[in-house]
């Protein structure tokens, strides 16, 4: 069971990210319907640790086993979501992943994968132009290019 639930004011979730870099780049995603980019990851399950969570997502996501470097950001977001109005609070654990044991750099700038009934667009975006792409959440424009050497709890409103 995904720690996820929705009360009259609004969406609850826990949440961990991956924080995937190469070549001055980062690896985010999108949905047919979200128009936004965001990084891979997915829902905390009930009575699952962190690091397992992000290594499942990444696994179901990408098809790939990740090299979990070590937890960057602890992100309190407050926000409204674009697409369907919905008020959220949002915990979300970031992890700096390693994937150079892995395909993930050859699949090119762009590729697509499916997963379950949906089919999952990702795309290498440019750390330098970052500040101009539709990516949430909007601290990782910011902090991207001074990643924290140690766990860093950041809080978001938006």
């Amino acid at each position: 069971m995904d720690i996820t639930f929705r009360t009259d004011h609004g969406i609850f979730n826990y949440r961990v990210c991956g924080v995937i870099l190469h070549e001055g780049k980062i690896l985010a995603m999108k949905n047919p319907k979200s128009p936004y980019y965001y990084l891979p990851g997915g829902r905390v399950k009930l009575q699952e640790e962190a690091q397992a969570a992000i290594e499942r997502e990444l696994k179901e996501e990408l098809g790939i086993t990740p090299n979990v470097v070590r937890p960057l950001w602890f992100n309190q977001g407050f926000f409204t979501e674009d697409v369907t109005a919905d008020q959220f609070h949002e915990l979300c654990i970031y992890f700096l992943i390693d994937v150079s044991d892995t395909d993930l750099v050859n699949r090119g700038d762009y590729f697509e994968i499916s997963e379950a009934d949906k089919t999952n667009h990702f795309y290498w975006l440019s750390i330098e132009n970052l500040k101009t792409e539709y990516l949430y959440p909007i601290f990782i424009k910011e902090k991207i290019t001074e990643l924290p050497e140690v766990f860093t709890i950041h809080s978001e409103y938006q």
